[in-house]
């Protein structure tokens, strides 16, 4: 029987308030990590937003990729809140990696590299929060998701759904919506072609 949600959001805050709050804190005092300075609004949008996506997560069984981790956004809240499940924060950046590595939780671990570089079809679920334009971050998350899980990116208004449902459909997985993110659910292995090379889906995405 699942838990009314109140209490859920209040559990989280109760049993993780510490590591999370430090997490935070060491969030807004490092240059180059986020914009955000006000502690409250800090919580709401790297803490409580990358926690809304836990019951969309939950949906899907394997370990999690963070794709473009910066900061530790969703990946870390997301490790807090599932500590039996393996969690990769995927970075380019060697001074971002070396702050995840030291605000990870147990079952976190940093890789420093592109999506581009990574093996294909390893992981359960792959999230993306603040990585690039939509369809981008799609064919990023998604050569690295296997057959039967998900690319579940964080959007905003303006997402572009239906560009990014083609984009899905080039690398064989289906659209679904939910409020405020686009899950895509892998049907198939990742097609011969994908991922292109680092850089090309950003200069030249998919239509």
């Amino acid at each position: 029987m699942s838990r009314p949600p109140a209490r859920g959001r209040s559990r989280i805050a109760t049993s993780w308030s510490t590591p999370l709050e430090a997490w935070l804190a060491a969030v807004i005092a490092t240059r180059g990590l986020t914009s955000l300075r006000d502690p409250a609004e800090a919580r709401r949008v790297l803490l409580q937003d990358s926690l809304r996506g836990l019951e969309l997560v939950r949906r899907f069984e394997g370990t999690i990729v963070d794709v473009g981790s910066g900061g530790g956004a969703p990946g870390i809240p997301l490790a807090h809140a599932l500590p039996e499940r393996e969690v990769t924060l995927l970075e380019a950046n060697g001074r971002k990696c070396a702050f995840l590595r030291e605000h990870a939780p147990a079952n976190a671990r940093v890789i420093q590299g592109r999506a581009e570089e990574q093996d294909v079809d390893a992981y359960g679920v792959a999230v993306a929060k603040a990585l690039a334009a939509p369809p981008v971050a799609a064919e990023w998350c998604l050569p690295l998701v296997r057959v039967g899980g998900a690319a579940i990116l964080w959007v905003g208004p303006s997402a572009e759904a239906d560009r990014v449902a083609r984009v899905a459909h080039k690398l064989d997985a289906e659209l679904d919506e939910a409020d405020g993110f686009l899950i895509l659910r892998k049907l198939g292995p990742t097609p011969p072609g994908f991922p292109r090379r680092p850089g090309v889906a950003k200069k030249r995405p998919l239509a």
